[in-house]
């Protein structure tokens, strides 16, 4: 099932979350949220975004994936994800939110991290991720405490898409 994609100024997309229990049904709201994803065509969607106060996002870049490297094809669930190490190298790359239509950043993130995280059988799972990877769970992790990518940009980017982010917040 479709649902709708929360738009910036909902203060759903700016409150902590908590941790998702076999009773929340990951897998039913992953489904949904998968869905939601193809039809709005992003590569990562949080439960913040979808009304759901819960740690969970997914990632969903097979429609990228050409053979660069980058931009390896992943389908990924991540429940009560966490980053155990950063490394120190970062790398820029242009941003945008589903949450935030038409408005996008270069920002920079590190291009490695280590996370852990549950799968949808709640098994743990820890892993390396890099590249594009990595730099959506980093975002799609960030909504996850109420954070959108527009906070990391700088005060003079912030001054200038205000009248963009005033006309997002009246659609909502």
């Amino acid at each position: 099932m479709i649902v709708p994609i929360l738009l910036y100024g909902s203060q759903m997309l700016r409150r902590n979350t908590s941790d998702v229990v076999e009773e929340d049904r990951p897998g039913e709201i992953s489904r949904n949220m998968f869905e939601t994803l193809k039809r709005a065509e992003g590569i990562g969607l949080a439960g913040p975004q979808v009304a759901i106060s819960k740690k969970i996002f997914i990632i969903d870049t097979t429609p990228m994936h050409g053979g660069d490297p980058y931009f390896k094809a992943v389908e990924k669930v991540f429940l009560n994800p966490q980053i155990v190490e950063i490394e120190e190298e970062e790398v820029a790359f242009n941003e945008g939110c589903l949450s935030i239509p038409g408005i996008f950043s270069e920002l920079q993130r590190p291009d490695k991290i280590y996370v852990k995280y549950q799968n949808l059988a709640f098994e743990t799972v820890e892993e390396e991720l890099q590249g594009l990877e990595a730099r959506i769970f980093q975002h799609e992790y960030d909504h996850l405490d109420g954070i959108l990518f527009i906070d990391h940009m700088s005060g003079l980017q912030k001054r200038l898409i205000q009248g963009k982010l005033k006309k997002i917040k009246k659609r909502r």
